[in-house]
């Protein structure tokens, strides 16, 4: 039985369709499926991400009616992917592997349907059960990470647990589910992780681009170099976008802002650039906290995250699409192509 929103009317992520997951055929056609992770046990300093879900859903000042064109790619992603809305997984706050496994199994079922699973958080907890979703579908270890973030969230334990928004990707490392030298992490700064993680880090082969280096280099190129280490030897990419990855000028709404980082339209055009070159097989957006989001900026950017990496998979599936045709209609063009 669909559950709905948690903390706020049962509305859809611009008003596409709602889904149940009880019933398949309800999002046996979509393309995408927008899942509401409303989960912020595992925060370690602001809380509020409970109500993220619910904010990326509603935050905008078009109608909802479920359409979006998109103006420099030509296509509407969420009539294109046929993005359906699943509504809030039950995540009590306080039963931490509770709410993860509940989770992990949402998302695993989604991925096995075919449709990308588009987690809206929630704390960045939820990327240990987003990306082993994805994993035990797609296959152990054959998933890449491209993480977009302040923090690298590689801390053995956090106040003394396994889990919270600060080691999920140890987690998903140590699990297996990632190669450690798949792991790429843009948008690092500032003063943590201490010296022994960075090390521990080093030696699972783990690739972070700080800031210094994206301002040094440019982030067109960091993002060409990491895309070539994800495509190596994976079957499939997992986008994980925690909002403190943008500068808190721009991003204010969340719970461990970072000064320095990256501008809202920085991340927007690196989201699309990977969406559309990349095979994404899910995503998360993660660390929106509506109650230190002043006039909604965040939560305004996290729902054009979304939209811009759903715009990206609509514009690649497209294009594979007429490629197809086209090896179709003359069974030479391929020959041709890989001739010298």
């Amino acid at each position: 039985m669909r559950i709905g929103n948690l903390y706020g009317p049962d509305a859809t992520f611009l008003g596409v369709p709602a889904a149940d997951l009880a019933d398949p055929p309800s999002y046996a056609r979509a393309g995408a499926v927008v899942v509401g992770a409303p989960f912020d046990g595992g925060t370690s300093h602001r809380p509020g991400a409970r109500f993220g879900p619910q904010a990326i859903r509603l935050t905008d000042y078009l109608p909802h009616d479920g359409r979006r064109p998109h103006l420099a790619l030509d296509v509407d992603p969420l009539v294109a992917l046929g993005v359906v809305d699943v509504g809030d997984v039950e995540m009590p706050s306080g039963e931490m592997e509770t709410s993860i496994h509940r989770l992990e199994e949402t998302v695993e079922r989604v991925a096995r349907s075919g449709a990308v699973p588009v987690v809206l958080g929630g704390d960045h907890t939820i990327a240990l059960p987003d990306v082993t979703g994805v994993a035990r579908h797609v296959g152990w270890g054959r998933v890449a990470v491209v993480h977009f973030d302040a923090h690298a969230d590689t801390a053995d334990t956090q106040f003394g647990s396994l889990y919270g928004h600060g080691t999920p990707m140890r987690r998903l490392i140590e699990s297996g589910a990632v190669r450690g030298d798949r792991f790429l992490q843009l948008g690092l700064r500032g003063y943590w992780p201490d010296p022994e993680t960075l090390a521990w880090m080093a030696s699972q082969g783990m690739r972070s681009y700080e800031m210094s280096e994206i301002a040094a280099r440019g982030l067109g190129p960091c993002l060409t170099e990491a895309m070539a280490i994800a495509t190596d030897d994976c079957d499939a990419v997992f986008l994980s976008v925690d909002v403190d990855v943008v500068d808190p000028g721009h991003a204010p709404g969340t719970g461990t802002p970072e000064p320095g980082g990256l501008s809202g339209r920085e991340l927007l055009d690196a989201v699309r650039r990977l969406a559309m070159e990349l095979p994404v097989a899910g995503m998360d957006v993660v660390e929106v906290s509506p109650p230190y989001d002043h006039a909604g900026v965040t939560a305004a950017l996290a729902n054009r995250v979304v939209l811009e990496a759903l715009s990206g998979m609509a514009w690649r599936r497209r294009s594979e699409a007429a490629e197809r045709v086209r090896r179709a209609e003359d069974p030479l063009l391929g020959d041709r192509r890989d001739a010298p």
